[in-house]
C-alpha cells in the first residue's frame, strides 16, 4: 500500500491512516472540484477535437487518443460557468467510466490530494441553478473549499448513451 502523506502531515510527523482517499483537484472558473483518482487515467493538453453534430453545445465532440475514440465534455458549459475560455492551463482529464472512457475540460488540474473520510463533509442542502445531486460531499483545503463529484451522476444517463453512440460511429 502506498505512504500517502500531504505537506501538513511531513510538518506534523504523521503518518495518513489507511482510510484516506485520494482526488485530482481540478478548476473551474473561480471553483475548485475534485474526482476520485482511481477514475482518472491521464490529463493532456487541449488537441483537435472533433464535432458531432446534434449533440449538447457542452459536448465538444470526439478525439482519436492512441487510437482509442474518446468523447470530449466541457464541464464549464455543462455547469453553465459564465467563462468557457480556454486559457494557456487549460487541459483535458481522461476518466474511466467503464465501459466508456470521458474527457472532461477544465480550466486547470492543481493538485492530487489525500483526504481522510472524517474530512469529507455532506454537501450542504442549497438550490442552485445546476442542482447539488452531482456531489459527494465538499472537503477544505489551504482555505479553500473543494466540491467533489460523482463525475456519472454529473453526465445524465441518456448523454452518456448519446456520446457512448457517437464514439462507436467515428
Amino acid at each position: 500500500m502506498m505512504d500517502i502523506r500531504t505537506p501538513e502531515d511531513e510538518i506534523a510527523g504523521l503518518k495518513r491512516p489507511e482510510t484516506a482517499q485520494r482526488f485530482l483537484v481540478f478548476s473551474l472558473g473561480q471553483e475548485r472540484y475534485a474526482v476520485p483518482l482511481l477514475k482518472v487515467n491521464e490529463v493532456i493538453a487541449p488537441t483537435d477535437i472533433t464535432p458531432v453534430p446534434h449533440t449538447p453545445a457542452h459536448f465538444k465532440g470526439i478525439m482519436n487518443l492512441r487510437g482509442q475514440v474518446i468523447s470530449i465534455v466541457d464541464l464549464r458549459l455543462k455547469f453553465r460557468l459564465a467563462n468557457a475560455e480556454s486559457g494557456p492551463e487549460t487541459a483535458i482529464v481522461i476518466l474511466d467510466l467503464a465501459p466508456l472512457s470521458l474527457g472532461v475540460v477544465v480550466d486547470s488540474v492543481d493538485s492530487v490530494i489525500a483526504v481522510d473520510g472524517v474530512d469529507i463533509r455532506p454537501t450542504p442542502d442549497v438550490e442552485c441553478q445546476i442542482g447539488t445531486d452531482f456531489l459527494t460531499g465538499v472537503t477544505r483545503r489551504d482555505g479553500h473549499l473543494i466540491l467533489i463529484l460523482d463525475i456519472e451522476k454529473s453526465l445524465n444517463v441518456d448523454e452518456l448513451r448519446a456520446m457512448k453512440r457517437a464514439s462507436a460511429a467515428a
